[in-house]
């Protein structure tokens, strides 16, 4: 039995997928994802909107962030796509015109789902840490928690984000004051 070779995934590959479908290259291969549920789009939504205000807009926090969701995010030869990314303005003074960005962000946040938790921990988490992301956030909506990886491999290498023992968000079940 022999083993087909397979050309690495272009970009033109990824467009050719219907729009029904999220398309990433990780690692050379084309992964079309049917797009997320409902459930999935809410959980990602209300944390933009949570972090959107203090961070992106300066509303009650720090400010000095641009967080987007689902960015298109074009590093080397992978094109991810996270739930959430930020970059810190001073790395990203402004956003391009593309539709993708080619510059890492500062943080990811990934939801995870039956169909991508295996991606989403394992490979994309993979290329977060040797393009230098230093903050991952993996929330789990049916589990109910959150994990936050922190990339220690700032020197370009591909070693595993450390996990942070402390919560980095409240559960996705935790009520909160505004609900």
């Amino acid at each position: 039995m022999t083993d087909a070779v397979r050309r690495p995934a272009t970009y033109d590959d990824l467009c050719q997928v219907p729009d029904t479908m999220l398309a990433q290259i990780v690692d050379g291969e084309l992964v079309a994802l049917p797009r997320p549920t409902i459930a999935h789009q809410l959980v990602a939504s209300r944390l933009s909107s949570d972090l959107g205000n203090p961070f992106d807009r300066g509303r009650g926090g720090p400010g000095g962030w641009w967080i987007l969701y689902e960015p298109e995010l074009h590093l080397g030869r992978d094109i991810l796509v996270p739930d959430l990314a930020g970059w810190r303005r001073d790395r990203l003074p402004a956003l391009p015109g593309d539709a993708f960005l080619t510059i890492a962000p500062d943080w990811v946040c990934e939801v995870l789902s039956p169909s991508t938790a295996s991606l989403d921990r394992v490979r994309k988490l993979r290329i977060y840490a040797r393009e230098s992301v230093n903050h991952a956030w993996l929330v789990d909506p049916i589990g109910r928690t959150s994990r936050c990886s922190v990339s220690t491999a700032n020197d370009g290498s591909s070693s595993a984000p450390t996990p942070v023992t402390s919560p980095c968000a409240p559960s996705p079940s935790t009520p909160s004051s505004s609900s």
